[in-house]
């Protein structure tokens, strides 16, 4: 993997990969070489057999991401002199779902997500949030509509609060509580256990057969575009698709051999 200029990687003999947003001094927020490293990455790791799992952060403590980098914008673009013909979303390719990535990425916010940010949020597995993170989009409070990052997570939470949280922009900022509260966030830890909990569950899904836990992720999304009888028939062809006799031998292997995974409760 090449040197980046914006990021941080770094690949762990579990078969995990950690990807850091590294632009603190903007709070991590995203620039077109950001936005280009970010989408080169996430394709090179769709055919990295030593990657199972990658966990996303953002460097240091105070912001996971901030959304755009507004003194990065082209001079005409900051002046909203936009063409509607031929304008492009900034964040359409940002995330690993726009790039065709179906490998597990885990989200460990560690401290402000908004705005832009929800273009990886809205496309990552499951989030872990630290105690102090927060969420809000600031879009209607400067003027603009929010729309592309408000759409990304509506399917990650409840009407109310998305819209809640849209409409309020800079006035209210969800907590981590109020997240795991709502479903947004799937655990809530201490900020210096952040990476530990990020990396067990990384680390746990990258321990199974790779091709049951990709079609297993490509299964779930598809069944959010998709009506029941669709998502089943997709399934089935999942199913066959990813099911192989050495897999299914190890997975047997495990079973008859009468160890057990220590479990824990979450």
């Amino acid at each position: 993997m090449g040197d980046f200029e914006t990021l941080g990687y770094e690949e762990t003999d579990d078969g995990v990969a950690w990807v850091t947003l590294e632009r603190p001094e903007v709070h991590n927020a995203f620039d077109d070489v950001m936005r280009h490293e970010l989408s080169g990455l996430w394709r090179s790791l769709r055919t990295n057999d030593a990657v199972r799992a990658i966990v996303l952060t953002g460097s240091g403590q105070k912001a996971f991401c901030t959304g755009i980098d507004r003194a990065a914008v082209p001079e005409g673009e900051a002046e909203f002199d936009y063409d509607p013909f031929t304008y492009d979303d900034p964040g359409k390719d940002l995330g690993p779902k726009a790039n065709e990535l179906w490998k597990p990425v885990i989200a460990a916010v560690n401290g402000m997500a908004c705005g832009g940010a929800f273009y990886l949020l809205g496309e990552v597995e499951l989030i872990i949030a630290a105690e102090h993170a927060t969420f809000f989009d600031p879009h209607v409070t400067y003027g603009m509509p929010a729309v592309f990052e408000p759409t990304l997570m509506a399917q990650r939470m409840p009407f109310g609060e998305i819209m809640r949280l849209s409409l309020l922009g800079n006035h209210e900022r969800l907590s981590a509580q109020r997240a795991h509260q709502i479903g947004l966030v799937s655990e809530v830890v201490p900020g210096d256990e952040l990476r530990a909990a990020a990396h067990w569950v990384a680390a746990a899904i990258a321990s199974q057969p790779p091709r049951a836990v990709q079609a297993t992720v490509r299964t779930i999304w598809a069944t959010l575009e998709m009506g029941r009888r669709q998502a089943l028939d997709l399934g089935n062809s999942m199913l066959q698709l990813a099911m192989n006799a050495e897999d299914l031998e190890a997975g047997q292997q495990v079973f008859a051999s009468g160890e057990r995974i220590e479990w824990r409760l979450r």
